[in-house]
């Protein structure tokens, strides 16, 4: 299974509510608290990439998407990686591919109704189904 989770848009401007993600050195902010599912990614120390290696650079330079996946080693076999599988907090782990030209982030979640320690339980994107 694969599906949505976020946008990722890496920023220089600190936002409310921002966590703290110590094995990638930037603070992110909570996905599931805005409106178009966007997670904002301000790195501690803006890092010097060279725009040779295109998937790290565009990782730090634009946006990327990104879904939740059932099997993290499987989505990512002979992907081009550029950001190995790591635990960004205990309830899931993540990688960074480069693939079709713009950076895609898989995530197999252990936990969907945390992030970062805040209790905000998943919800799909999209309009909140009606009453009927």
């Amino acid at each position: 299974m694969k599906e949505f989770d976020h946008i990722g848009i890496v920023t220089n401007e600190p936002r409310d509510g921002e966590s703290w993600v110590p094995c990638s050195k930037v603070f992110v902010t909570n996905l599931r608290l805005h409106p178009q599912w966007i997670e904002y990614i301000r790195p501690a120390e803006m890092p010097d990439v060279d725009p040779a290696d295109i998937g790290l650079w565009k990782l730090w330079n634009l946006p990327h998407v990104a879904y939740r996946v059932d099997d993290l080693a499987e989505e990512i076999k002979d992907q081009e990686v550029i950001l190995d599988p790591f635990e960004p907090d205990d309830f899931a782990t993540s990688a960074f591919v480069h693939k079709d030209g713009v950076v895609v982030e898989y995530l197999e979640y252990r936990d969907l109704n945390v992030w970062f320690g805040q209790e905000t339980p998943w919800r799909p994107a999209g309009p909140a189904p009606r009453d009927q």
